[in-house]
């Protein structure tokens, strides 16, 4: 009887064991194809680069936030920076990752493809950040003809899309466009400059030669978490890492010439300007504009009434200088006369014959 018992308990652990191994071996995990397996992983590589947002960076970014709802004064103007220039090299440079430092599409890049970044449609005209206009991660890809590898998505998961390294088109991102708004925010007395949103530029080789192609917008808010922890080297002289990209759009370090500002026409200033001799005039009457408005904030002096009174109180140093300057001299005792030395005699000598 305890034979018959001790048989049956060991029927029944073999019976569960098995049960067990085959429920381990049906887990999504052990049925996943070796392409989805290489696809994950390099999903997971891929996101360990940006780590997500701690609540405190979130906290930050909330602070900065630049409120321009109140401003009585404001002038939106639409910049393009040329990353060839030497000012605007710290966004460009590197091409490729290098010991933890890469440049800005790569991080736009890789903050999209891991769905932590939401850009928007390139409208010549507007701009409008809404839900409408979203775009999609594979049709950004699609439009640049970059090379990518669709990985389905399991159990309801959205699809991923792996890129390799190379294939992301760092280099030939050329440009930008920088929207920016100036403004006076009367109550609080603030005169600033606040950034909008900005705009990769991809330069490509066609049939007819060199074309430019906007990719999407991207407002600044969104994406200055993630630039505000890395370092970027900002001269040539200097190798020191001490600024990070938002230090070097908050300091506007760029260097970028106006191509458009908020008009009721809605017109560039190309369209307005076709002499590339006019243009640049405008572009220079519209920072000179900026910097007169700035200036006429605030009461300036009387530049006469300065200069009269600097002259009367330099008149007025000088006659108390001189004052004290013969103050001086009578004040000094007078130096007592040598004593004359008496001489000898001088006896006159006749002539004898």
């Amino acid at each position: 009887m305890k034979r018959i018992y001790y048989i049956i308990i060991c029927l029944c652990g073999l019976f569960i064991a098995e049960s067990l191994s085959a429920q381990e071996n049906n887990t999504p995990q052990q049925r996943r194809s070796p392409e989805v397996s290489r696809g994950s992983t390099q999903a997971e590589n891929s996101s360990s680069s940006l780590s997500d947002l701690t609540i405190r960076a979130q906290e930050m970014n909330d602070r900065m936030i630049q409120d321009i709802g109140n401003a009585r004064w404001m002038r939106v103007i639409y910049r393009e920076l040329d990353l060839e220039k030497e000012a605007n090299a710290p966004l460009y440079y590197p091409t490729r990752p290098l010991n933890g430092m890469m440049n800005l599409f790569t991080i736009i890049f890789q903050l999209m493809s891991e769905g932590k970044l939401t850009a928007y449609e390139y409208v010549p005209d507007y701009e409008i950040f809404d839900e409408a206009h979203i775009v999609q991660f594979k049709d950004v890809l699609d439009r640049a003809y970059i090379y990518y590898e669709e990985i389905p998505g399991r159990a309801g998961a959205a699809t991923s899309y792996v890129v390799n390294e190379s294939d992301i088109p760092a280099g030939d991102v050329l440009a930008y466009y920088v929207k920016e708004a100036w403004y006076f925010d009367q109550n609080n007395s603030a005169f600033d400059v606040k950034t909008l949103a900005i705009c990769p530029i991809l330069t490509t080789m066609g049939d007819f030669g060199e074309q430019r192609m906007p990719l999407f917008w991207l407002p600044y808010e969104n994406i200055r978490p993630y630039i505000n922890n890395m370092m970027i080297m900002t001269s040539s002289v200097n190798n020191a890492k001490t600024l990070t990209v938002d230090d070097y759009f908050r300091r506007r370090m760029f260097d970028g010439e106006i191509i458009k500002t908020e008009n009721l026409m809605n017109k560039t200033l190309r369209e307005y300007y076709p002499e590339p001799d006019s243009l640049q005039l405008a572009q220079k009457q519209i920072e000179q504009q900026l910097v007169d408005f700035r200036s006429s904030l605030w009461i300036q002096p009387d530049t006469t009434t300065v200069a009269t009174n600097e002259k009367k109180s330099s008149t007025a140093k000088t006659t108390t200088s001189t004052r004290a300057a013969k103050a001086t001299t009578t004040a000094q005792p007078k130096a007592t006369p040598a004593p004359k030395t008496q001489s000898a005699p001088v006896r006159s000598v006749r002539r004898t014959r």
